[in-house]
């Protein structure tokens, strides 16, 4: 199976505009499968459904829409597909220099510029701030010129003084600036997503980035903060939380499914990551969801 290195997308902003907004409706923006870059700084707001995030390193489930900010060159998949079942997707994308070079600088807009900073490491927002802010970027999106131009400044204030987000990619995240890496990095990551069903061996991954396991061990633990069995085990999990939320199959069917061929070291890692056992974090998603 051929993989290709992240693609690089060129962004042009609205007419009339010096950013880019988008509204998408269900299966618009059907992106999940691409992995890709691009200088400008992109704010995802989901509106509903469930599905997978992968940014940098970092693979997420996410459930009842999503809030995320994805800083410059930080490579990520789309994050919605047929399967996501949403209702829109707005998408807000600006370059760190859109309003001139050292307007970051100025008092007003400090704290905007540490949330920019956080961005380079991906952040994911929490319930509450998901839903009123996704409700701001739509009246943002349909208001013009000015206006459109200070209601997004004041998203991104909003955002600034939260509390309540996630930072996706633990320390530096390196895929940002080396693109021998993405390339390399790319080829490993889309291994892993075409066959996390299956037993995975290191010695044949090790391969694809032309190194001998030490040296690849190593290299992956350097690139992306985690080692490599880490890695495998979140997308396993991850893919986990998907069906035990959305299928009606048994435990060790989801077991099975994820990728895990020992049910007893399935519960074990599941407990590992989520803090509960799978059938505890079903049990309170339903409760949840009703």
């Amino acid at each position: 199976m051929k993989h290709l290195h992240p693609s690089f997308e060129a962004i042009r902003p609205s007419i009339g505009s010096s950013f880019t907004s988008l509204k998408f409706l269900t299966d618009e923006n059907i992106k999940s499968h691409v992995w890709h870059y691009h200088p400008e700084i992109e704010l995802i707001f989901v509106c509903k459904g469930s599905g997978k995030r992968q940014i940098g390193s970092s693979i997420s489930y996410f459930s009842d829409g999503d809030l995320v900010l994805i800083g410059s060159n930080l490579p990520h998949c789309g994050l919605t597909n047929e399967n996501t079942h949403n209702d829109y997707e707005m998408v807000v994308q600006f370059k760190p220099d859109f309003l001139g070079e050292n307007i970051w600088n100025i008092p007003e807009l400090q704290r905007i510029s540490a949330l920019l900073e956080k961005s380079k490491a991906g952040i994911v927002f929490g319930e509450q701030v998901k839903k009123t802010i996704g409700k701001n970027i739509v009246e943002m999106h349909e208001a013009s010129s000015l206006n459109k131009l200070c209601r997004f400044l004041n998203i991104l204030d909003e955002l600034a003084v939260t509390q309540d987000y996630r930072i996706l990619n633990a320390g530096k995240y390196y895929l940002q600036t080396q693109v021998e890496d993405n390339e390399r990095i790319n080829l490993i990551f889309n291994y892993v997503k075409d066959r996390f069903r299956e037993v995975i061996i290191l010695e044949e991954v090790a391969d694809l980035a032309h190194m001998k396991v030490p040296s690849f061990c190593r290299y992956f633990k350097k690139i992306t903060n985690k080692t490599f069995t880490r890695f495998v085990n979140e997308y396993r999990i991850t893919h986990a939380l998907k069906l035990l939320a959305e299928q009606p199959l048994s435990i060790t069917e989801v077991c099975f499914e994820s990728g895990f061929n020992n049910f007893s070291y399935f519960n074990k890692t599941f407990k590992e990551y989520m803090g509960k056992s799978p059938s505890q974090y079903r049990k309170e998603f339903n409760y949840f969801m009703e």
